[in-house]
């Protein structure tokens, strides 16, 4: 099925300052639907034809849907929606008629033309399946009225809001989470349970209704301000432990504000998670910066050791153990850095390779390094052995393959789907003859392939290519999949 920019486009030659327009409606169209109970298609009409095609469809949630199937694409004929094409030939808002019977259902409609720039450039038809209709409450009636401020707004092309930025869209509050309406003078009229009990857990006992918003005890000069000046406005309001998502709407009349609509809901138990993940994300950050520092302790207190010994094995040995801790503690770091449990292993390799330049390279022994492609992010399960691995590959490179005119070492990192290969390749004297990992195989790379067969499931290859070629497969999981995963 076409996005609405490809049929906007393509079957109504709308421009593209047009097409904005209309997708800043459709991204806030939902709050007119559920304020009048009725189903919303966005119409344009087709260019060259007698015709409309629908762009857009929402259906209210507070209301049965007229429509369980798709409508967006469809072309329909102008004569089967008269009051579509009668908002658009005579720029107005059309409900005037009987309800009509749609495959047995009573359906009363409202077409409402959208305005842009001075000129119409689709309607929005409001469809209310009348077979559900009760007798109104307030409530009810006072959604309505709110609704009819909005069609009004929409055919004076004052709605949607062209400036309004809404963070967290997706968890902004509905018509259903509480509902109230302002009037010119900022007292307020009409608040529906939902919205009182949300000012109740602000600690608002007092009846809201016939109030100015300024008494309610909580600082609303910049609000009122910006409402004044007919700018929307979002925010979060907290008292006593408890927040309360609020989105203001001003409602709009030949340019003048009169009032507004406010959307409020009671988002206390989801900051109150909010603050746990941030003080479990601090925690977790905070454990693997003391794992880290130990695993400096335990380092340096190896080297302090090697110093004092005399066996020139045993120092090699000493340093070697600090350099596979080095690997080790450089994970943690970088985990210590990000409240995620995802590694940019990129990083990780850049700094490893970084760490084996200082201490293995020099003047006398001039070695070239190079990393190519990328990892992306790992889960830390892969990436504390699989930089112990890299590490390993690379430091046996330096200290088998060259002499002292050194070299070059190239590491590629290539991420294909569930997999990841690694590939270490040197430009030295190559493998001595018959060598294999069954035998000949050194403290590293037996090290090497333990952590890639048993710690990473995967698996080593080793061969001659103008030199020494190591590559390693292990599978991995995309971080989405593991997204919430400790």
């Amino acid at each position: 099925m076409a996005a609405l920019p490809d049929l906007a486009r393509d079957r109504a030659g709308l421009t593209s300052p047009e097409i904005d327009h209309l997708h800043r409606l459709v991204a806030d169209w939902q709050i007119f639907a559920d304020l009048s109970f009725a189903d919303l298609l966005l119409f344009a009409p087709v260019a060259g034809r007698d015709a409309f095609v629908i762009l857009a469809q929402v259906r209210p949630y507070p209301a049965q849907t007229l429509y369980q199937e798709d409508m967006v694409g469809r072309v329909v004929q102008a004569a089967d929606r008269p009051r579509v094409a009668a908002a658009l030939a005579e720029r107005r808002i059309v409900r005037e008629g009987e309800p009509e019977w749609r495959a047995g259902t009573p359906v009363r409609e409202q077409a409402v033309p959208v305005a842009f720039e001075g000129r119409i450039v689709a309607v929005v038809s409001a469809e209310e399946n009348l077979a559900t209709a009760r007798t109104p409450s307030r409530l009810e009636m006072s959604y309505l009225q709110a609704a009819a401020d909005l069609a009004r707004m929409i055919a004076e092309g004052e709605f949607p809001f062209r400036a309004e930025e809404v963070e967290e869209r997706e968890i902004w509050p509905r018509v259903g989470d509480g509902f109230m309406r302002i009037e010119a003078d900022w007292t307020i009229s009409y608040a529906s349970p939902n919205a009182v009990s949300a000012y109740h857990r602000l600690g608002i006992m007092a009846n809201l209704v016939g109030r100015r918003v300024g008494a309610l005890g909580i600082d609303e000069r910049s609000v009122l301000e910006r409402l004044a000046r007919g700018e929307p406005v979002e925010n979060e309001v907290e008292s006593g432990g408890a927040w309360v998502l609020r989105r203001l709407l001003p409602l709009i009349r030949g340019g003048e504000v009169g009032g507004a609509l406010v959307l409020v809901r009671d988002v206390t138990d989801l900051r109150r998670r909010d603050r746990m993940l941030l003080l479990k994300d601090a925690t977790i950050r905070e454990i693997h910066h003391r794992v880290k520092n130990n695993l400096q302790t335990v380092a340096s207190l190896l080297r302090l050791q090697a110093r004092r010994l005399s066996s020139v094995e045993a120092k090699e040995a000493l340093e070697e153990s600090v350099r596979r801790i080095a690997s080790i503690a450089l994970v943690h770091e970088t985990l210590s850095q990000d409240c995620r449990e995802w590694v940019d292993f990129d990083h990780v390799a850049r700094r490893l390779l970084g760490m084996a330049q200082e201490s293995l390279a020099g003047p006398e022994r001039p070695l070239r390094f190079a990393l190519l492609g990328s990892a992306g992010d790992l889960s830390s399960r892969v990436a504390t052995p699989l930089a112990l691995v890299f590490a390993e590959l690379v430091h046996n490179a330096i200290e088998h393959a060259f002499d002292e005119e050194g070299g070059s070492v190239s590491v590629e990192l290539i991420r294909a789907g569930r997999g990841l290969r690694v590939v270490v390749r040197d430009d030295g004297r190559g493998l001595p003859r018959g060598f294999t990992l069954d035998r000949g195989a050194g403290l590293g790379l037996q090290i090497v392939r333990t952590l890639v067969e048993s710690e990473l499931g995967g698996s080593i290859e080793i061969s001659d290519e103008e030199g020494t070629k190591v590559e390693i497969s292990v599978p991995i999981r995309p971080a989405e999949e593991g997204a919430g995963e400790l």
